[in-house]
């Protein structure tokens, strides 16, 4: 389904919409076993979309097994890479063909504006299957340097049955940094989308089933975290959980590992990323843009979200003033409109969480500058406008924890010592940018920033080629994205051959 960026297009698509509401397990549509049910809400009106089945280790179990049958059977774990390219290039092609569809379902129930999920979040999505499964012919296994008498091989293999546990932030975006590579690299997966942004996982499943991946290869298991992904967590024969959360429900994986069979555990988690603003900035308009982008986009809903901006006391209050003022062209509003470049928050507790984390940054003394209040309640909805705080320590709440939410700390330095040490003052290290027309400055201090992307004169994650993930408690154990996310999804064999 094409989708026209217009308000009476996306109305007639939005009323012409159907919901996949069922697990999709072994190749098909099933009820969780308990017949179950959970509501999911559409976070701009405060209202019920669907019923989804809510999965739990019966469910759970039911489709570890079909994904281990599949893998051992060898229907795609065994396919050519040529073939398996051939399958999810398809694939894309579907997703593709099926973008203002997919993009209305993140819009509907992650609050997302449609304008970022038709024009960003899902182009991306494409392309990072695409980009996978490019990549699957033109990996070469290596040899080892030997004597005349033997032969050193040293190949991948797919690792088997892996969990993929995805975020609500980007719910098509962030399993596609799962799945590409998973399925690229032979393996069979059992997804759990976050209960709160199941509908386009869903879908997902169904169009690769329709391009030609086997059954059992793409399972995909709606449900809670405490229940459905605890089982994957848990569960034996599983080989390995891809997860992208809270920092807090990481710890929960690394525990289950140790519980059950060690299983190998990938984590991005949060984030408290640090804009860094020299005297020497080359544009302070530019970087007003960019600050704003790293501090509001997708509503501040995004783990390298660039919520400390540390700057210079040279130039803070002429920066501050253009950030607010950048900050107020950003329109909040209905997801569905696509003049509005912010959306509502994912539901109302987490509202009343951001709500609060204003709340504490009045009550320690920083300023505000902007912002402050939900807005928009006759409608239902769960919307903040974006704030900013001027005057923070980083010793406050709001510089210390993260938020998730439409909120900035500005916090002055006066030396680039003091900048960097005031960058890595912190748990996280995911992301982090800096501005500067110096390029000594910009090498020394990208390379002190312990961060897992640094990005300069810009805010940016980087693009598919890039790894991305984090240092400290942002993550550990691999990376999205790139070649590297290859290498992860699979085992490292030695062959050694005796040949006199």
């Amino acid at each position: 389904m094409n989708l026209r960026l217009e308000t009476d297009a996306i109305q007639a698509a939005v009323a012409g919409i159907r919901f996949r509401t069922l697990a999709f397990i072994d190749g098909a549509f099933v009820e969780a076993q308990s017949a179950k049910t959970f509501t999911t809400e559409n976070p701009a009106t405060g209202k019920p979309l669907a019923q989804i089945a809510e999965c739990d280790v019966p469910d759970v179990d039911r489709a570890v097994q079909a994904a281990r049958k599949a893998f051992e059977s060898g229907v795609w774990s065994r396919q050519t890479p040529a073939d398996r390219k051939r399958v999810l290039l398809k694939f894309a092609d579907l997703l593709e063909a099926n973008l203002g569809e997919l993009a209305l379902l993140d819009t509907l129930e992650a609050g997302k504006p449609i304008g970022d999920c038709a024009t960003m979040d899902l182009p991306d999505t494409i392309h990072c299957i695409r980009w996978h499964a490019e990549a699957i012919d033109k990996l070469y296994h290596h040899v080892s340097p030997t004597g005349p008498e033997n032969l050193g091989l040293i190949l991948r293999e797919p690792v088997g049955v892996v969990g993929c546990v995805v975020p609500w932030n980007f719910p098509a975006q962030m399993a596609a940094w799962k799945i590409g590579p998973a399925l690229a690299t032979g393996n069979s997966i059992v997804l759990k989308p976050a209960e709160l942004t199941s509908l386009s996982a869903i879908r997902m499943a169904e169009l690769a089933a329709e391009a030609g991946l086997p059954a059992g290869v793409f399972n995909v298991v709606p449900g809670f975290g405490e229940t459905a992904g605890q089982a994957i967590g848990r569960h034996p024969d599983v080989d390995l959980v891809a997860f992208t959360g809270s920092t807090e429900v990481g710890r929960y994986f690394l525990k289950y590992s140790a519980e059950s069979n060690l299983k190998r555990i990938l984590l991005e988690c949060g984030g408290k990323s640090p804009q860094v603003v020299f005297a020497d900035a080359p544009d302070l308009d530019a970087v007003a843009g960019h600050a704003v982008s790293a501090a509001f986009w997708n509503m501040g809903e995004n783990c390298s979200c660039g919520s400390r901006l540390i700057v210079h006391k040279s130039v803070k209050d002429e920066l501050v003033a253009k950030v607010a003022a950048v900050a107020k062209t950003w329109k909040t509003g209905d997801p569905l409109d696509p003049g509005n470049r912010l959306g509502a928050m994912i539901e109302k507790p987490h509202l009343e969480k951001v709500l609060a984390y204003i709340d504490a940054g009045r009550a320690e003394g920083a300023r505000l500058v902007l912002g402050g209040n939900r807005i928009l309640e006759e409608t239902g909805g769960y919307f903040v406008e974006p704030t900013i705080f001027d005057d923070v320590s980083n010793r406050m709440k709001i510089a210390r924890e993260e938020i998730f939410g439409p909120v900035l700390s500005v916090i002055p330095f006066s030396t680039e010592d003091e900048a960097v040490a005031l960058a890595n003052d912190t748990n996280y290290g995911l992301a982090a940018s800096l501005y500067t027309r110096d390029l000594g400055t910009a090498h020394r201090v990208a390379r002190a920033i312990r961060a897992g992307t640094v990005s300069v004169n810009c805010f940016s994650e980087g693009d598919i080629t890039t790894p991305f993930g984090g240092f400290k408690e942002s993550g550990f154990g691999g990376r999205d994205k790139s070649i590297w996310a290859h290498e992860q999804y699979t085992e490292l064999k030695t062959i050694w051959m005796q040949l006199s």
